[in-house]
């Protein structure tokens, strides 16, 4: 539209260009044309929408497209089992399951038929339906640390709710957190502060992970105002190995809390019911005082959850938080034929299996390449690097390598696994990561 005569023109400020990032993390060179188009017809669609700002028609990715070789697909069209297949109808034995929401495999009957039952009855209503009440039975009934259950939708939900559980039981403000740790993507949390203030950060106090010694540190420097030590149950950063909890830092991190009268909150987001469907901290003997929990909680469907001892539950009721579809019941059904379906299958030592198989099959087929990797982490979660691979060239080559064979990794983010992952499926994705090892052995030399 033109500008409208006698009106004042509107300030619009200029708006600096976004670096490029690309310096920052150079792509490695590929052989050739990678036989993985990424979607590029889907990426043009979704770009020329979020440019043109089409009413019906914006598309606009919930956070930014992570670092990742080439060739990875952006735009997928299905699952079944521990298999996806993109937009273009490629098929993949996926190891990452949806960054960990996937726990059974894609589309487990079980799961679905809960759902569609619940889903014939109504979802989103004027309340939560008889469900959530079944859902926080189960709960209590499955984790020794939880009295009560509080539910929303995102791990984000949950991991900030903990802690406003916390503050109000307490009347403290300051919250103990590892450095580097991801706890979602709340301001208060997010590991890009682009649009928060530094006063959203101003009551975290940082600690080494599996240092007791820096733990009781950062608790000294805030004496008498530490309202929660929030801590994952092992220490899964992106772009580092993972580093499993040491026992004694874990009954370390409760002895202090239980001496300052903190709250312990442990951050079972992307580790629970694929460690232990108990809690990840129980083999440990540690019980937290608050546990959040989502991801694997529903097997696809969104849901996030609290739980707590009965000591907090009073300042749990004092909270006002809320969100529209919090209380909707499809998720909880899920959620509920979820973790019966792990308890009555013992779907964790599944999982133990197959990661099992993975991992000594990827150590022996690095070695026979003439590669040394590490592989950190539980082996349900578990994490490949490359010795001397810094800038994650050879990670990023070999994940693409491994596409192009049909397997779905991850370089640089931990993977998951389901119990979905047979022996079979493992063997054949064995087939494929060897063949990326040693196209990525001929291209680097």
């Amino acid at each position: 539209m033109g500008h409208r005569r006698g009106r004042p023109r509107r300030h619009r400020p200029r708006l600096r260009r976004r670096a490029d990032r690309s310096r920052l993390h150079p792509r490695p060179p590929v052989k050739g044309v990678s036989i993985l188009e990424d979607s590029l017809h889907d990426r043009r669609r979704a770009s020329s929408a979020r440019t043109q700002g089409r009413p019906g028609r914006h598309v606009r990715p919930p956070q930014r497209r992570p670092v990742r070789p080439p060739g990875f697909p952006q735009f997928f069209e299905r699952g079944r089992g521990c298999r996806q297949w993109d937009a273009n109808g490629r098929e993949y034995i996926d190891f990452m399951c949806s960054w960990g929401p996937v726990v059974l495999g894609h589309h487990h009957p079980r799961v679905e038929e809960a759902a569609a039952r619940q889903a014939a009855l109504g979802d989103c209503l004027n309340g939560p339906g008889a469900i959530m009440v079944e859902l926080a039975e189960l709960l209590v009934d499955t984790i020794p640390s939880a009295d009560w259950a509080m539910f929303s939708k995102n791990g984000t939900d949950a991991t900030t709710q903990a802690l406003m559980v916390a503050r109000a039981a307490t009347g403290r403000t300051k919250v103990l957190m590892a450095h580097g740790a991801y706890h979602g993507a709340d301001p208060w949390c997010t590991p890009s502060p682009a649009g928060t203030t530094p006063n959203e950060r101003a009551d975290l106090v940082e600690f080494a992970y599996n240092s007791l010694e820096s733990l009781e540190a950062a608790a000294a420097t805030v004496e008498g105002d530490v309202a929660a030590i929030i801590v994952t149950p092992f220490k899964h950063d992106s772009f580092e190995d993972q580093e499993l909890v040491e026992p004694a830092f874990a009954r370390g991190a409760r002895a202090l809390a239980d001496r300052i009268g903190a709250a312990l909150v442990i951050d079972d987001v992307r580790a629970g019911f694929r460690i232990d469907l108990r809690g990840s901290w129980e083999p440990y003997g540690v019980r937290p005082d608050l546990t959040a929990w989502s991801k694997a909680m529903a097997n696809g469907y969104p849901i996030a959850a609290v739980t707590g001892t009965d000591a907090l539950r009073g300042a749990a009721q004092q909270l006002y938080s809320t969100g529209s579809f919090w209380f909707s019941a499809v998720a909880m059904a899920a959620a509920k034929a979820t973790i019966e379906t792990l308890r009555d299958t013992d779907g964790i030592a599944a999982m133990e299996r197959a990661g099992t198989q993975l991992r000594e099959g990827l150590y022996a087929q690095a070695k026979s390449h003439g590669f040394t990797i590490n592989q950190t982490g539980p082996v349900t979660i578990p994490w490949l690097s490359f010795d001397g691979d810094a800038d994650l060239s050879v990670a990023m080559h070999w994940t693409d390598a491994c596409l192009r064979h049909g397997v779905y990794l991850h370089p640089w983010h931990n993977w998951f696994l389901s119990a979905a992952h047979t022996e079979e499926d493992v063997a054949a994705a064995l087939e494929g990561t060897d063949q990326a090892f040693a196209e990525t052995r001929a291209h680097f030399g």
